[in-house]
């Protein structure tokens, strides 16, 4: 049978809504916002350093006294909060620069704070950085302990919130770290700290640029036994949960494009404000790609960052905040 203009019987044209821009504008289901971007910075010591990063481009790191102009940089472009990591000048064990009263992120967070009263500074808190074999927590033996790192990272995070922090983010997947540092936190007097948990965090092939950028790969071994297994989503669930229970006023889930289905399931678990992380090799695959000609950067970064948005995420921590928010002002397709 050939089948004929009158003889077809569409119910349904979702065409009709597609067909002009303004129309695709007026209906749009998912609508990102330079609000929702945070973007990463990488602090380290020296003075008038902006040092790009090789496995990052486009990403640096920069020397405290640079942040003022960076922080110009990214207000002007619509950014209003950022995430703070740092490399510290030395290392030992116990990663004892993490809580010092004059280590590179607390001055990051002085700088930052004086420079731009109104921007939201978000504290990454863990030892990776910090620690000369650079495991996320404490050693005994062969094995990370678990609760001997939980009070130093509560006097770490009591230290960035001291400096400046509105927000601490532990990041160490340790066992009762929430519940730790909102202990430490609400007995120094800082109720008004919140906490933003890496509850999910995935032991992912994903960080290795990052691990570049902050100089805090593993000496020796791998962290599989802290950080979770990727395959494992109901696992994510349980974290979060606990995580919640423990006092975070937030939840974030890393990486975030291979976790939309845990993202989309957080979503429907929680009201608190959840967060994704696109790590440093989303970033860095994204735009090696670009570079290469085999992709369009504006319009795979705004795709990527909008199915995360989709999947549940209020705010979205990514490499592209800046760029991202520029492009968002000129109402891109």
């Amino acid at each position: 049978m050939t089948l004929t203009r009158s003889s077809v019987d569409v119910a349904l044209r979702g065409r009709r809504l597609r067909r002009t821009p303004g129309l695709r504008r007026l209906v749009r289901e998912t609508r990102l916002h330079p609000d929702m971007l945070v973007q990463p910075l990488f602090v380290r010591p020296g003075h008038e350093v902006r040092e790009e990063i090789g496995a990052m481009p486009g990403q640096f790191r920069l020397s405290p006294d640079e942040l003022t102009a960076e922080a110009a940089r990214l207000r002007d472009a619509g950014v209003g909060a950022v995430l703070l990591f740092g490399l510290p000048g030395d290392k030992d064990d116990q990663g004892s620069g993490a809580w010092a009263d004059d280590g590179i992120v607390q001055q990051a967070l002085r700088t930052l704070r004086a420079a731009d009263p109104e921007l939201t500074l978000i504290a990454d808190v863990c030892l990776c950085e910090y620690t000369s074999h650079g495991h996320c927590g404490v050693f005994a033996g062969d094995t990370i302990d678990n609760d001997a790192t939980l009070p130093l990272l509560a006097r770490s995070a009591v230290s960035l919130a001291a400096a400046g922090a509105d927000i601490v983010a532990p990041s160490a997947m340790m066992d009762g770290q929430v519940a730790a540092i909102r202990r430490a936190l609400d007995g120094e007097g800082r109720q008004d700290v919140a906490i933003l948990a890496y509850a999910a965090k995935h032991a992912s092939a994903f960080y290795g640029p990052f691990r570049d950028a902050a100089d805090s790969a593993p000496q020796r071994g791998d962290r599989k036994s802290y950080q979770m297994d990727p395959a494992n989503g109901r696992e994510a669930l349980r974290e979060i949960d606990a995580d919640l229970a423990e006092g975070a006023d937030m939840i974030m889930v890393k990486p975030a494009l291979p976790a939309l289905d845990i993202l989309a399931a957080a979503r429907g678990r929680t009201n608190v404000p959840l967060a994704a992380y696109q790590v440093s090799g989303e970033y860095a695959s994204l735009v090696a790609a670009a570079q290469n000609g085999w992709l369009d950067r504006r319009a795979a970064a705004l795709e990527s960052l909008t199915a995360i948005a989709r999947a549940g995420a209020d705010l979205i921590i990514t490499y592209f905040a800046a760029e991202a928010a520029e492009w968002l002002r000129k109402e891109p397709e």
